[in-house]
């Protein structure tokens, strides 16, 4: 590695705890093209045992830091090339630990528009500023009169032209800057106020009507909602900086007028002084907090982005039903409910639109076609998809099931987030040219239930929903984190490679789609897969895709029985030396753990292959293809209850996890409405992360404690005391509710902060 990839990794290895060494390897893994999964699971030796969150770290942080390396030279060539670079800037540059503080030291380099101090120079006043700033003795307004000319015909206009040169230097101090930006961060206070006149039109973000809280307090989610309100025109937003002491001069001020050295008592520090409050009041004081708004503003899409990523995880890893005959219903009132059949690989048996409801309310002929179909095809899961008329279909088929023979198949209600997203693409269309659009939304659903990451890895992971304010964050790094979430849950699971369809093969290890579609091509073409080997006939898969990819293929029932297993072929040889050992065929020794349970792992470790390998291997042996995933198991929604004007307080119901975020869990009860179960209520002990109680999926046990008909909020506890928080604790906690469709483009809060924000945040994107 180079000088400066040796720094970078000493630094990463300290924020994701691990040695500079273990770094460097997965730099170099990295930038060879190994994937993050392939590293983790395949290149233990290599790293020392990184795993994946610590290796998806390490590569945001090595983007950002070589970022910043490249703006640290950029920035001292701009400098160096202007003659201006001294072995004092020099260092203060190369000591620059963020951007911010890259562009602090480069600001009065910076190439700018023609400024009102320039002008004062031009003036001649430059002279002037510096003869006060010389002699603090002096009155600035004697010292003047010598600067007179024709474009400066009096004192009051040649003292201005002066403040306009010390506050430009003020302005461009980035040790100044630093100062006030670290006790901005520390004391500042952000207040929201509604605007005159929106008081009912914004109500539902009436907990921000007048709500101020400090800076560094405010948690992500409050902040995306004020700054939404702000967006949305509803509320303004302010940074307030000392405005509780009663001093006439602030400390802020002090801090300015310190980096002037205007302590003394004669005439020329007096007007520093001046200077320094009109500096901070007119100028550093907007910016900064233009500053720390995008800063906040930078934390909260960080937080939210988290919380997407934690939730998508939880939901693409939830518990597949299996290799079953499922139906699908996709509910409507007016046009009817959707019906599709799908055999236990996913294929498409049966379709059709019944009408149980208004206008045609055909509950008997409804029935008896369910039933047809159940019966026709063995059916053993209905899945209902949550959205408008879930519960009035549910009870239709539960009145149903109830009158079949045994066995009677299982009723689920299965999130339809994104079911409308994929029914319209592209790819639904390749997959089912002959089928009616609202007719592939039953499909999708009923294959959810069968294997969620199998069908929500077709659906853009921004429209599965998991997420707050998700239209309000950076699109791009979102989309990255649930890339990379995506990534992750499927190669963790794996896949087989002979049912697999193209967009499940393209989050495999080093394939990508092109690849993935040349995949299912060759299968069409020629059969199953016989065997991972095999891979290497398929068009433009090389060697290097075959290494990173193969651990990932499943192959049952083929040629080679470790086809079937997570053991990558590279070390099939070490496989077979633990077979040998055991002195048993392979397929009758997978799954066997009694007998490999007396084998020493230090045994088998050579050359290539060390003992986290050697440990991995066995354990796949002794379960072969083991799936990650939790057992299956549903909630069961309570009978009469699918309306939020149904709850009561002090109700027991059971429902699932639909979202959790840092406040609390979102659980889905059955009234086209989650309840929140406020952090404080998620268990009977302190919980500081409410992942560590709950993740989205999960069946849960909850009481209602309160019901908001007005604003659709239900509170509810999991604390077996039944205890309920502060209703003022509530109110601030609950969330404006994520919307599906981005915020309108924002005309901006009327206040001077407001507008500089929203041109900073415009500039940001």
């Amino acid at each position: 590695m180079s000088e400066l990839d040796t720094r970078i990794a000493a630094q990463i290895a300290t924020e994701v705890g691990a040695r500079p060494a273990q770094v460097g390897a997965a730099v170099e893994l990295l930038d060879g093209g190994a994937t993050v999964p392939f590293i983790a699971r395949y290149r233990k030796e290599v790293t020392g045992g990184l795993d994946d969150t610590q290796l998806r770290l390490l590569a945001e942080r090595l983007t950002y830091l070589r970022e910043l390396e490249a703006r640290r030279a950029a920035i001292l060539k701009s400098i160096n090339e202007q003659g201006k670079l001294t072995p004092q800037l020099t260092a203060s540059i190369t000591g620059a630990a963020t951007k911010a503080e890259l562009e602090d030291f480069y600001l009065p380099f910076k190439p700018k528009r023609r400024t009102k101090a320039e002008i004062a120079r031009e003036r001649g006043l430059g002279p002037l500023a510096e003869a006060i700033l010389a002699n603090r003795n002096a009155d600035p307004a004697a010292l003047a009169q010598a600067y007179l000319n024709e474009h400066v015909p009096g004192t009051k206009e040649a003292l201005e032209g002066a403040r306009d040169i010390v506050v430009e230097g003020l302005t461009e101090n980035a040790g100044l800057l630093g100062q006030l930006r670290s006790y901005m961060r520390d004391k500042a206070m952000l207040s929201a106020k509604v605007l005159k006149g929106k008081e009912d039109a914004g109500a539902k973000f009436s907990d921000y009507f007048a709500h101020s809280e400090r800076w560094n307090k405010v948690a992500g989610h409050r902040a995306l909602a004020m700054m939404r309100g702000r967006d949305e025109e509803f509320l303004s937003l302010d940074m307030e900086v000392d405005a509780d002491l009663p001093d006439p001069v602030k400390p802020a001020e002090r801090l300015v007028a310190g980096a002037l050295k205007a302590q003394g008592n004669g005439a020329g520090d007096n007007w520093l002084r001046e200077v320094a409050g009109w500096a901070w009041r007119t100028r550093l004081r907007a910016s900064l907090s233009v500053d720390l708004m995008v800063e906040l503003r930078e934390r909260a899409e960080a937080e939210a982005i988290s919380v997407f990523a934690r939730n998508l995880k939880d939901l693409l890893l939830a518990a597949p039903a299996g290799a079953r005959a499922t139906m699908g219903l996709d509910p409507g009132i007016r046009t009817g409910v959707k019906v599709a059949v799908i055999d236990p690989t996913g294929k498409v048996l049966d379709t059709a639109t019944i009408y149980p409801f208004q206008p045609r309310n055909d509950v008997v002929g409804a029935q008896a076609a369910i039933q047809a179909l159940i019966q026709k095809h063995r059916v053993e899961l209905i899945a209902i998809g949550n959205g408008t008329g879930s519960r009035e279909t549910e009870k239709l088929v539960a009145d149903l099931i109830e009158r079949l023979p045994a066995p009677k198949p299982t009723k689920v209600i299965v999130s339809e987030a994104g079911a409308s997203v994929y029914s319209a693409s592209q790819l639904a269309a390749t997959e089912f040219p002959n089928l009616d659009v609202s007719l592939r939304g039953a499909v999708s659903i009923a294959r959810r239930l069968q294997d969620p990451l199998a069908e929500l890895v077709k659906i853009e992971p921004q429209a599965i929903g998991v997420g707050q304010y998700q239209h309000d964050v950076d699109q791009n790094r979102l989309g990255r984190s649930l890339d990379a979430v995506v990534e992750d849950a499927v190669n963790a699971v794996g896949v087989d490679l002979n049912t697999a369809s193209a967009p499940l093969l393209a989050r495999i290890s080093g394939l990508g789609a092109s690849v993935a579609e040349a995949i299912v091509s060759y299968r069409d073409a020629n059969g199953p897969f016989q065997s991972r080997k095999a891979l290497l006939k398929v068009p433009r898969l090389g060697q290097r895709t075959f290494e990173q990819s193969a651990g990932f293929l499943r192959i049952t029932d083929g040629t080679e029985p470790l086809d079937a297993s997570s053991v990558h072929p590279e070390a099939y040889g070490v496989a077979r030396r633990i077979v040998a050992a055991c002195g048993r065929d392979l397929r009758t020794l997978m799954g066997d753990k009694a007998a490999l349970a007396g084998l020493d792992p230090r045994s088998f470790v050579d050359e290539r292959f060390g003992l986290p390998t050697v440990r991995d291997i066995l354990a796949e042996l002794e379960k072969p293809g083991r799936d990650p995933r939790p057992a299956f198991k549903t909630a069961t929604f309570a009978e009469g209850v699918d309306d939020i004007k149904h709850l009561k307080p002090g109700m027991m119901l059971e429902g699932t996890v639909t979202n959790v975020a840092a406040f609390g869990a979102f659980v889905d009860i059955g009234v086209h409405q989650d309840g929140l179960v406020h952090v404080s209520q998620l268990a009977d002990k302190f919980v500081k992360d409410p992942h560590e109680v709950v993740k989205a999926g999960d069946v849960v046990k909850v009481r209602v404690v309160e019901v908001d008909l007005p604003r659709k909020r239900i509170g509810l506890t999991m604390r077996r005391d039944g205890e309920a928080a502060a209703p003022r604790e509530r109110g601030r906690e609950q969330p404006i509710r994520p919307s599906q469709r981005p915020p309108q483009e924002a005309k901006r809060s009327t206040g001077s902060l407001g507008d500089m924000l929203s041109a900073a945040m415009r500039n940001k994107k």
